[in-house]
């Protein structure tokens, strides 16, 4: 049972000295035949006889003039000359094809809120259960309204007041004024009649005091009209204040959605700040992911995008926000995109992984094992060059897909070696046989 794993290794060996070490003889049997391989045997064993005699003497002479005229004839480049090797090519030509930007993301609902109490209060409508649709302005929470009903009564009685005081301070206004044209009409009189001698100094002075006592009755008329205008408006804002403290005691939704959580129980109390419920829009909903900076400038607002998400499920929208901001700690920018959700299949925080649709790219699908790297490490692949001679290009690995490999950086036109590429180097001659590329 040793025998086996022994023969096997010497086997192996035998097999790999050859490759290494024997390479260019392998190359020569694979053109000339065996013949060549038997002499490098009987070389290794010893075995070659030299030829004898009259033979040697008979073919001595014409096989050095032979080889004599054969140097003569052929260049010194040519005594070296490299074997031609067999490979199989692909002509293949380029096309265009999305270069999509891929990044890890998640979704996340449209809209978010947290409807919570203005005002404190018992509450006294019956709750709404967590996941139930609702729409907009759908109430949520009703407390109860206490004594703000009387207080709205109250403050509607004082603008009514407020109101009844205006007329009074306009007549008062107007009396003043009256009694201002007649304190004037008296201090001209008096004025005129001490000029002639039929008046007395005290009564002008007594007419120009009535007639300062009557401006400044007007002003005070005119004081009280402002000051019942201004009671107006305390009451107007005091009956506003009223009604909207009335107002806040129901607690609507402000747009259609889901209800993420119950909404607040009957019978309990909620204080200003207090949550009543918590409602989401998942219709449409986005996608959010972070783009790094080297990726960023081929992202535009309203390209498309397809994702998929650890379901398995596929979605696909258009970018409607790019952040012109980058995170300061990881260096990438915010991007939104608006997937439509009709049926709410998507849900809020799922994982997902996008690909962005970015300026097309010309490429080459070819296999994977096409490939190679070069003595620096280059990745890249190798051609048939003009006149059948193997040439090294350098590729950038686009993407992998289910058919192959798309690579850039290759001219449109171009022959691929995809079988044999390993054994030949730059300016090796080849004998191709060509394989058509896929459609």
């Amino acid at each position: 049972m040793r025998l086996i794993p022994i023969l096997t290794a010497i086997v192996v060996s035998a097999v790999l000295y050859l490759l290494v070490m024997e390479r260019d003889l392998l190359f020569q049997v694979a053109q000339e035949g065996v013949a060549p391989l038997q002499e490098r045997v009987e070389e290794l064993t010893g075995d070659a006889q030299p030829p004898t005699g009259a033979d040697t003497a008979d073919t001595a002479a014409p096989a050095d003039t032979q080889t004599a005229q054969t140097a003569a004839q052929q260049p010194p480049a040519q005594e070296n000359a490299q074997q031609v090797v067999s490979v199989v090519a692909q002509r293949s030509t380029a096309r265009t094809v999305d270069s999509a930007v891929i990044l890890r993301g998640e979704t996340q609902a449209y809209r978010q809120v947290e409807a919570r109490a203005e005002t404190s209060g018992q509450v006294i409508s019956q709750p709404l259960r967590k996941g139930a649709e609702i729409s907009k302005d759908e109430i949520l929470c009703k407390i109860d309204a206490g004594t703000r009903q009387a207080a709205l009564k109250e403050a509607e009685s004082r603008l009514a007041e407020a109101r009844a005081r205006v007329p009074e301070a306009q007549s008062r206004v107007e009396e003043a004024k009256a009694r201002l044209e007649e304190a004037r009409i008296n201090d001209n009189a008096a004025s005129k009649l001490s000029v002639e001698g039929f008046a007395s100094g005290t009564r002008v002075a007594t007419a120009h005091a009535n007639l300062r006592s009557a401006e400044a009755a007007v002003q005070t008329a005119k004081a009280g009209l402002q000051g019942a205008q201004s009671a107006i408006q305390s009451a107007e804002a005091a009956v506003a204040a009223a009604r909207k403290e009335i107002e806040r005691l129901t607690i609507s939704a402000p747009f259609a959605g889901l209800l993420e959580s119950d909404t607040a129980e009957v019978g309990s109390l909620l204080q200003p700040g207090g949550l009543c419920a918590t409602v989401i829009q998942l219709d449409p909903i986005k996608l959010v992911g972070f783009v790094p900076e080297t990726e960023v400038g081929r992202i535009n607002i309203g390209a498309p995008a397809r994702a998929r998400l650890a379901s398995g499920d596929q979605v696909q929208g258009r970018v409607t926000f790019l952040s012109r901001s980058a995170d300061p700690t990881t260096r990438t920018f915010r991007v939104e995109i608006e997937v439509a959700n009709p049926d709410g299949a998507v849900r809020d925080g799922q994982t997902a992984e996008i690909g962005i649709a970015a300026d097309g790219a010309r490429a080459h699908l070819l296999p994977a094992s096409a490939l190679t790297l070069d003595d620096d490490g280059t990745l890249g692949v190798r051609i048939v060059g003009d006149g059948d001679v193997a040439a090294f290009r350098p590729v950038t690995l686009l993407r992998d897909t289910a058919e192959g490999v798309l690579v850039t950086g290759l001219s449109d036109q171009v022959d691929v070696i995809v079988v044999g590429q390993e054994f030949v180097t730059a300016g090796v001659p080849l004998d191709p046989t060509f394989n058509e590329a896929k459609p």
